[in-house]
């Protein structure tokens, strides 16, 4: 494709965004939306300026939604600043293991019943849509370590820590459909892909993002040394513990959401201890924006990130607000992708009852079932219930299958049920998010 005509469309996107980001987050739209429709635009349905197809495109796919999920995850954990014994942690738990096996039965159900596909077909499908996405689900999630809200706490846990409990059912899945070893009677499957893979994936995230965090501010408070280049920190720490998970036979989404939840633990932790009684203990999300900025000027940069009460938050800041951007920039690619594969999938062979039984029955049942007697309201649950969006993750697992053996008429059906539900998700809860939210806060800030 011309090079100039593809900078001046996606140039034109991007400033679009930018001068009207602020107004389209006071309407009943998201920005995913915009990002679809500009996808379909350059298929082969209107401007023809994009060909890419299931399984043609697979890999593609693949590595591309995989890197902006594990951005995604180091941004979610960075987040989440309460410590391990918080009890909001119980409600992100529930939800990623109880709710999603509830889901994962629900669409095996269905799917064996109802779809007309195979048992290892229709785990499959529950592995691929169970999740919900943590790429997509930004505007429902915490919006950073200071914010106290619960709800938004447990949909942003749950995001982080289901992929725990996705991969282990997509891997069964395939192994029923004898594209993955099982081992007999399912006990490799038990031994290695959940035990070993989510335990080890938790620990090295963990163990990755604790020492990280605990020798740059080291180094900082005492040696004056490690400062700047909090970029290629966050880079650096998102794909060693990436890389160190795979080596190990780890799930490396999980262990990187673990790091960034580690790292901020420790950030919080360091603070806190560096001096008890300075105003900084706990410094706000303004103080840091206007520390972050007077890093800019020439001498503040050293002076603020290396000084002893400033020096962990200042360092866990950065790091989260270069990340943020990188998951934008991830979201736009990803949805536009997403957005130019509609031309390529057989319509013929959608099922559209089966999204209204997702999101308005499977989902809420398992919500409910999930958090039944935890201390959420009655209105967060029911909001928790509703945003079970489904997203880049989603087609993450689904290019994964497709990969490693899934294919004919089981992947053709695969492909037209995730994308119908992934692209009716990013429109249902695109227009429903800001109305929504805001009588949420409103009730809150009421109450």
């Amino acid at each position: 494709m011309n090079v100039a005509i593809w900078s001046t469309l996606i140039g034109a996107l991007l400033i679009s965004m930018a001068l009207g980001g602020s107004v389209l987050s006071r309407l009943p739209l998201s920005t995913s939306m915009l990002y679809l429709a500009f996808g379909a635009a350059l298929s082969p349905w209107w401007l023809g300026l994009i060909y890419i197809d299931l399984p043609t495109s697979a890999v593609l796919l693949e590595h591309v939604a995989e890197i902006v999920v594990l951005i995604s995850l180091f941004s979610s954990g960075l987040k989440l600043s309460a410590g391990l014994s918080n009890r909001w942690w119980l409600a992100s738990v529930r939800l990623a293991v109880i709710s999603m096996l509830i889901t994962v039965v629900a669409i095996t159900f269905v799917g064996v019943t109802l779809l007309g596909l195979s048992l290892g077909a229709a785990i499959l499908l529950g592995g691929i849509l169970a999740p919900t996405d943590p790429v997509l689900a930004s505007d429902v999630q915490v919006a950073s370590s200071t914010d106290r809200d619960q709800l938004r706490f447990a949909l942003t846990g749950e995001g982080g820590l289901n992929d725990g409990t996705a991969f282990p059912v997509v891997l069964l899945g395939l192994g029923i459909l004898g594209l993955h070893e099982v081992g007999p009677f399912a006990i490799r499957w038990v031994l290695v892909d959940v035990i070993w893979a989510s335990a080890v994936g938790l620990g090295v995230g963990a163990v990755l993002g604790t020492t990280t965090a605990a020798l740059v501010i080291y180094l900082r408070r005492t040696y004056k040394e490690a400062v700047g280049l909090d970029n290629f920190l966050t880079l650096g720490l998102i794909g060693f513990t990436y890389g160190v998970a795979l080596l190990l036979h780890a799930y490396g989404f999980l262990a990187v959401f673990a790091a960034g939840v580690a790292l901020r633990i420790t950030e919080k932790r360091a603070s806190s201890t560096a001096n008890r009684q300075s105003d900084m203990e706990n410094p706000s999300k303004e103080t840091l924006v206007a520390l972050v900025g007077a890093s800019t000027q020439a001498g503040a940069a050293e002076s603020v990130a290396t000084h002893p009460n400033h020096a962990a938050a200042f360092m866990a800041h950065a790091m989260l607000s270069f990340n943020e951007q990188l998951e934008r920039i991830g979201e736009v690619a990803m949805v536009i992708l997403i957005g130019a594969l509609l031309w390529a999938v057989d319509w013929t062979l959608v099922r559209w009852w089966f999204v209204p039984l997702l999101f308005v029955v499977i989902r809420p049942v398992a919500v409910l079932i999930g958090l039944a007697g935890s201390s959420t309201s009655k209105s967060q649950k029911k909001l928790i219930a509703w945003f079970g969006i489904r997203g880049v993750g989603s087609l993450y697992y689904l290019t994964y299958a497709i990969n490693h053996g899934l294919a004919g008429e089981t992947a053709s059906l695969l492909i037209t049920l995730t994308i119908s539900v992934v692209i009716a998700s990013i429109v249902l809860h695109g227009i429903s998010v800001t109305p929504l939210m805001s009588l949420y806060n409103r009730n809150k800030s009421r109450d």
